[in-house]
């Protein structure tokens, strides 16, 4: 009997803690690990991933906005939460749900010390984002002694941590930026701590960091898309193992003589007698237009079939012919016989934008460890 009845996203947290005790196995027993559990933790199930994090041991959480955080908060969540993109309008949602703001400009920290003063916090953490090259978020060199002054005129505040974030740590023929800019986040935030009555953490490394400078870690490490199987490297993925399966099932089998057409715009031909299977997933779900006219494919009963025509909002096409299968049966569009990467590199695209693209009408199914 087919195992799969609908479009199904499978959630391994076995897989999950695997990936965490590798990673965590690179670094220093004292360096302390965050795990990245925005976009609903990299397409999957942000409340599920987080709450098996906690019980591996991690140490921090990381968000890329409040309501992420919220909702971690309101299913139990009680290990810190750095928010790395707050607004001024959720500043004091922030400090109601006790999680912890990344301050990046001279704007957004004024305005937090005043939303703190105005709450009557007293040594609130918070975070100080260093722009060491990336050039997105984060205050330059020469704002340093802004930040310190702005930091010591108020109790409101204390500096739970000072980060950047690396370019290019999987590109080896970066490496002498990336060197570069370990060694300018190791002399900012000293410039910006010495003064300090207490340490904060520090940290740059995210999941390429963690693999390819260790010695970089500093006190705390940051991985996202190492949790979920991916090491950005095809000589690291062996190590890890994807946390989802995106699994969907035949609706049904179609023959098609010579010469028919497939799909909208007629935009795959027959070109010998061939059985054609519609599967009920599309670029509503997340399998974009990028994926169609035989450009990627999916596995049926451990065969390949390729996508044919162009993928529809709700459905797409594949060629079964010469494959033992009928309707109802079990589909694995990614994961299993198909990494994630091999699929999201057919389309031309790449892992992270194929797992966190897998909408919410997916039914999420959590597998225990």
């Amino acid at each position: 009997m087919p195992e799969a009845k609908e479009t199904v996203l499978e959630i391994n947290l076995g897989n999950l803690a695997h990936n965490y005790r590798y990673l965590r196995s690179k670094i220093d027993k004292d360096v302390k690990f965050l795990s990245v559990v925005k976009a609903h933790a990299y397409g999957s199930d942000s409340v599920a991933i987080a709450k098996k994090l906690e019980e591996l041991g991690t140490d921090y959480f990381a968000v890329a906005y409040v309501e992420e955080g919220i909702r971690l908060r309101e299913n139990g969540i009680t290990k810190p939460i750095l928010v790395l993109h707050p607004q001024f309008t959720h500043f004091e949602e922030i400090i109601e749900h006790c999680l912890e703001p990344n301050l990046y400009s001279e704007k957004i920290l004024r305005s937090f010390i005043a939303t703190a003063e105005k709450l009557k916090q007293k040594n609130y953490p918070v975070h100080i984002k260093l722009n060491t090259g990336l050039n997105r978020l984060g205050f330059d060199q020469p704002e340093i002694e802004t930040v310190k002054e702005l930091i010591s005129t108020t109790p409101t505040l204390k500096i739970a941590s000072v980060f950047s974030h690396l370019a290019a740590s999987e590109d080896w023929q970066e490496r002498d930026f990336t060197v570069g800019q370990i060694d300018l986040f190791r002399k900012m935030s000293w410039e910006l701590i010495k003064d300090l009555e207490h340490e904060p953490l520090l940290h740059i490394c995210n999941t390429s960091g963690v693999i390819n400078y260790t010695k970089a870690a500093f006190s705390m490490v940051r991985t996202g898309i190492g949790l979920y199987g991916y090491g950005n490297d095809e000589t690291v993925d062996p190590y890890l193992k994807p946390v989802g399966k995106l699994k969907t099932i035949i609706s049904q089998i179609r023959k098609l003589d010579k010469g028919a057409t497939v799909g909208y715009n007629r935009s795959f031909k027959v070109e010998k007698p061939s059985r054609i299977a519609t599967l009920p997933v599309g670029h509503a779900d997340g399998i974009n237009r990028i994926y169609g006219k035989q450009k990627a494919g999916v596995f049926v009963n451990g065969e390949y079939a390729p996508i044919v025509g162009n993928v529809c909002m709700d459905i797409i096409m594949i060629d079964v012919t010469g494959i033992d299968c009928e309707e109802g049966d079990e589909v694995i569009v990614f994961g299993g016989p198909q990494h994630p990467v091999k699929f999201a590199e057919a389309g031309g695209t790449i892992s992270y934008e194929l797992i966190t693209g897998i909408q919410r009408r997916v039914t999420r199914k959590i597998i225990p460890e």
